[in-house]
């Protein structure tokens, strides 16, 4: 056999292009291959059977029975005759085959008396390996066992399909997410772009409508306002689109004065409501005046809906109504509404008029201006809140949109802790960290207006000095500077310095997330470039008087560790002793692994913390080490960095709460 030309199919070229395309070679085993192999043997009745694969050089063996090696040459193999054909190949007894009866497997080696072959067919026709039955003792098979090799050949073609399509969908998914992450940082560093230079417009002409003017100028000022805050509003619905997208928008549950929130969406649009406008604010006697939700998006909600009813109502009526639905013993239904007597909505639009980037009429953003990303927003604010909203409307009539939220009964000891303390903060002494120089000209004359004194570092490394210096009572910290950034400068007053001074974060960037970390690392408030006067006054005014507020604190639930104590106290102490000692050192290691970007170690090392963490049921925590244990096994780190990093913070969380145990 040695002596005759190695047989090679007619479309060899093709047919390895058709191995290669499924990525199949030296892969590592798999269950549903191994499962197959192990269904031939059975079925045949045999000891040796394999799936195998040929390429130019040899035959490589993904899954076998009795072979322990994981490949051979292709010239020595039974197979590569196989291949040549369309069907099952069988050799009852290979003594009495002329082409096989001296072959060094026949007479030595696997000592091969019986082979049965089916080639492994694509889709597309190309033979790319075999499933083989092999013993050593002649036999014949019957009908049942070829049809089963046949059945078990398709079923394996079927597993090399579907597991290409998986390798394309998880690619396809891949690409998708860094996609969304590059639209995202893009969408954040434009909208610092803008925000900088529109918040010392916006600020500076706040400060200019305090001054003397006369009644042009006055409206001159008006103008510039209004234009202002309208890009501001564009800025704010495409980021808010951009995190809803990403799924890193949440909504809170803090208790709120609903009353009030109600009177100041009310208060803040009244002004804007034209004089031949009734503008009505109507509350239900029986609604409540505290309840548990997200009052910035109900703000938001209600505030986009009035706004285009009174932007659509020239002349008439716009009114908002709050009426209870319902009450159980945990929560109140409500029903919001807004109703007016502008141009209406045509009913062949009423569908789109929620669509991203639709506005009833191509005319509408002519005559009226706007993005179309308003409503589109708000549908999916109020579908986060297990809710709908919904739209009445006739054509130069009018229109009514109304939605219906549960919210939690808010408890006396939370209410009391809505309250806001003395508004007397007294001679205040500020320190500013901010690079860019109007900004700071900004800043120093709103701080100076509110009466307070005002030192200002152009980055993060002069304030340190500063804070060495001098006695601060608040630091209003930018984010982006030069040398040390606002971040790294928090770390190092909160760990080095040991301060608990407060800290505002002030920045025009609004990365998905930003908010989340300035609170992790130690931060007290945040603030949003371009900035209101009178929200920086009373964020100050928060953070000065937060010892009589409620600090949010992150709570440890004990109580797997306290089942598997079985009452023993000297167990649970142990146990805490072992994650204060070892977690730590595990997040340096995890760390230095990922910088070397060894997979391995970070796989090992995310899972054997992973077990840790679960027994304290951190669900953040263990959320982000399962993140990169997963990118490890997949050989690429895309979230990885930033979950890390708060994996980071919050193991120090979780170490200083359980020392105070």
């Amino acid at each position: 056999m040695n002596n005759k030309e190695k047989p090679v199919p007619h479309n060899e070229p093709e047919r390895l292009a058709a191995l290669k395309r499924y990525n199949i070679l030296d892969t590592l085993p798999e269950h549903a291959f191994d499962d197959a192999t192990k269904l031939v043997s059975y079925i045949c009745g045999v000891p040796i059977a394999h799936i195998s694969f040929i390429d130019e050089n040899r035959q490589w063996f993904k899954s076998e029975i009795g072979i322990g090696v994981s490949e051979v040459p292709r010239e020595i193999s039974f197979c590569q005759y196989t291949i040549m054909d369309t069907k099952l190949v069988e050799i009852p007894d290979t003594f009495l085959n002329e082409q096989f009866r001296n072959d060094p497997n026949v007479v030595d080696g696997f000592k091969i008396r019986f082979y049965a072959g089916i080639p492994l067919t694509t889709p597309d026709g190309y033979n790319i390996g075999t499933i083989c039955a092999i013993d050593h003792t002649t036999k014949e098979l019957n009908d049942n066992q070829r049809n089963a090799l046949s059945i078990i050949a398709k079923h394996v073609i079927n597993q090399l399909e579907l597991r290409t399509k998986n390798i394309e969908l998880d690619t396809q998914k891949k690409i998708a997410e860094l996609a969304v992450l590059a639209k995202d940082s893009f969408l954040a560093n434009m909208s610092h772009e803008i925000r900088t230079p529109l918040n010392a417009v916006i600020g500076f002409t706040d400060l200019l409508a305090q001054t003397k003017l006369d009644k042009l100028q006055r409206d001159y000022i008006d103008s510039v306002q209004i234009a202002g805050e309208n890009l501001l509003l564009i800025i704010n619905d495409i980021l808010d689109l951009s995190k809803i997208e990403s799924g890193n928008l949440a909504i809170e549950a803090q208790p709120f004065n609903l009353k009030k929130t109600l009177k100041h969406v009310y208060d803040l649009l009244k002004v804007k409501a034209s004089p031949a406008v009734e503008f009505n604010l109507f509350l239900d006697a029986d609604m409540p005046e505290m309840v548990i939700g997200d009052h910035g998006r109900l703000n938001q909600i209600l505030v986009n809906l009035t706004g285009n009813a009174l932007k659509f109502t020239e002349e008439g009526e716009v009114t908002i109504s709050v009426k209870k639905i319902d009450e159980t013993a945990d929560y109140y239904s409500l029903r919001f509404s807004v109703k007016d007597t502008g141009i209406g909505i045509p009913e062949d639009k009423l569908k789109t008029i929620f669509d991203r980037f639709t506005q009833a009429e191509e005319s509408t953003t002519r005559r009226f201006g706007g993005t179309g990303l308003g409503l589109n927003i708000v549908k999916q604010l109020i579908e986060m809140q297990n809710s709908q909203i919904h739209v009445k409307s006739k054509e130069n009539r009018g229109s009514e949109f109304f939605f219906q939220i549960n919210y939690k009964k808010a408890n006396p000891v939370e209410s009391e802790t809505e309250s806001i303390a003395d508004d007397d903060l007294g001679k205040l002494k500020i320190l500013l960290c901010e690079d860019n120089i109007i900004n700071q000209k900004l800043a120093k004359s709103v701080i100076l207006n509110f009466g307070f004194e005002l030192d200002i570092a152009e980055n993060g490394e002069k304030g340190i000095d500063l804070l060495l210096q001098n006695e601060y009572d608040l630091v209003l910290m930018d984010l982006q500077m030069p040398f040390k950034d606002g971040y790294q400068t928090t770390e190092y007053i909160r760990n080095e310095m040991n301060s608990n001074i407060p800290i505002i974060a002030m920045t025009a960037h609004s990365l998905v997330g930003e908010q989340e970390r300035c609170f992790k690392i130690g931060m007290d408030a945040y603030v949003p470039k371009p900035f209101k006067q009178q929200l920086l006054l009373e964020t100050i005014k928060t953070v000065i008087n937060k010892d009589n507020k409620a600090q949010p604190k992150r709570k440890i639930d004990l109580s797997y560790l306290d089942d598997l104590s079985c009452g023993n106290p000297n167990f649970k102490q142990e146990m805490i002793a072992l994650f204060i000692e070892k977690i730590p050192n595990e997040a340096i290691q995890l760390e230095e692994a990922i910088q070397n970007i060894d997979h391995d170690k970070v796989k090992k090392l995310s899972h054997n913390m992973k077990s840790s963490i679960d027994l304290f049921m951190l669900d953040d925590l263990s959320h982000c080490l399962s993140v990169i244990e997963q990118e490890a096994k997949s050989g690429q780190f895309t979230e990885t960095s930033n979950k890390i990093t708060v994996l980071q913070y919050g193991i120090a969380d979780v170490i200083k709460i359980l020392k105070e145990l």
